[in-house]
């Protein structure tokens, strides 16, 4: 049976009553991509406009019926780029959230804010980049130390040391995991065994018909110990975009709506950018629980009534400290959660239908969010029997976000 770990305090009845306020108001009604690919030939402005359009067409709607934009602060698309070459007209609201990947989740909770207020009546979440043909997250960049800015003071403490990627710095976090717990590389590879078996029945992913067993995971070369090269996710080309209205609105368009059960944004203390090495611990990752908190509370839920999840899984470790945090099992017990079959397809708690961002494709986490509205609507590749609530995290090590949709 799954445990969950013993909430903190709930905080002010005005937090409380503002987050009860969002649950349930705003649903997800439609969901447009690309196709997965390492070298898309055409930019990113048309990537994220292609996307845009599927996703209204499945909403049965227009351009012209856009009235708020939502992306991350990476994304090279400005909005009013996008308005512009789809027609959408004036624009009511438009945001940007920060923290990479971290971002995902948290751009459905802005479009649901603004919905639920009557900021906006149609707003769209969009993500669209060639991470793979063009700027590559995954390499060294010195100009991430030299920005005139917080952000390059704080990397230049790591950069000089050599941790200039973000698989140098989980590899510190899951060396310090793996020495806490007892857990081993066999452990981490497991997760990546889940998710390309997944891929491998998802026409839609990048690893389709190309599963991998536990042997190959081990005898992949290292990254950055205790890191193997399929303990990382993708670089892929490629863009999604999700359209949010009211939930009442949703009910009358062509999808069966995905409603916004829970959303929640997190930070925890003495927070860095996948580097937060001067916490009282190294292992955990905190701005994950006050997510999971958050939710929980929010959606009036806990982990048991979770049927699908979503969650960010960029490096395997991080699917395993976010199964504790977010209380499906306690603090250094995820080993063992996931050794006895619980995340896969026919467990209790499936992982990543989708096959992830290890197998399907890394679009920052937005792809996860689709799979989260197909598993809802039943039209998934690899849909779970009797889906009707699922949990969907974004990015993790960083500040972070996440969602709990619902069939109603």
């Amino acid at each position: 049976m799954r445990t969950a770990r013993r909430s903190e305090s709930l905080g002010s009845g005005t937090a409380r009553r503002s987050e009860a306020g969002l649950s349930g108001k705003a649903a997800i009604a439609g969901i447009g991509a690309t196709e997965f690919s390492k070298d898309s030939g055409r930019s990113e402005l048309r990537l994220s406009s292609e996307a845009v359009r599927a996703a209204l067409a499945d909403a049965g709607l227009e351009p012209t019926d856009v009235d708020g934009l939502v992306t991350f602060t990476m994304d090279n698309n400005a909005e009013i780029a996008v308005a512009r070459e789809l027609g959408i007209g004036e624009l009511r609201f438009f945001s940007r959230i920060g923290y990479g990947g971290g971002a995902a989740a948290a751009t459905v909770q802005q479009a649901a804010m603004a919905v639920a207020t009557g900021t906006a009546d149609v707003v769209v979440a969009y993500r669209a980049f060639n991470e793979r043909s063009g700027h590559r997250f995954g390499q060294v960049s010195s100009a991430a130390a030299q920005q005139v800015n917080t952000s390059g003071i704080d990397n230049s403490f790591t950069y000089p040391m050599g941790i200039a990627t973000p698989a140098a710095t989980v590899a510190m976090l899951a060396r310090r995991y793996l020495h806490d717990y007892g857990a081993t590389s066999e452990d981490f590879g497991r997760i990546a065994v889940i998710d390309r078996a997944n891929a491998a029945t998802n026409p839609n992913a990048w690893f389709h018909g190309k599963p991998i067993t536990l042997a190959d995971h081990q005898a992949s070369r290292w990254i950055a110990e205790p890191l193997r090269l399929l303990d990382c996710c993708q670089e892929s080309d490629g863009g999604v975009a999700l359209v949010i209205v009211s939930a009442e609105r949703a009910r009358e368009l062509p999808q069966p709506p995905a409603v916004v059960r829970a959303a929640a944004q997190g930070s925890g203390p003495d927070q860095y950018v996948m580097t937060s090495y001067y916490r009282d611990e190294l292992a955990p990752l905190p701005e994950m629980n006050v997510v999971g908190r958050g939710l929980w509370r929010q959606a009036e839920l806990s982990p048991s009534d979770v049927d699908v999840a979503v969650l960010y899984d960029h490096f395997t470790p991080y699917v395993l400290l976010q199964l504790e945090e977010l209380g499906f099992c306690g603090r250094g017990e995820a080993k063992d959660f996931i050794a006895e079959g619980r995340l896969e397809l026919d467990g209790s708690l499936p992982l990543n239908p989708h096959g992830g961002q290890l197998g399907e494709a890394y679009i920052h986490g937005m792809n996860g969010i689709a799979e989260g509205v197909r598993q809802l609507r039943g039209t998934a590749a690899n849909q779970v029997a009797g889906a009707e609530t699922v949990l969907v995290t974004a990015g993790t090590g960083v500040p972070t976000s996440g969602l709990v949709l619902t069939l109603s």
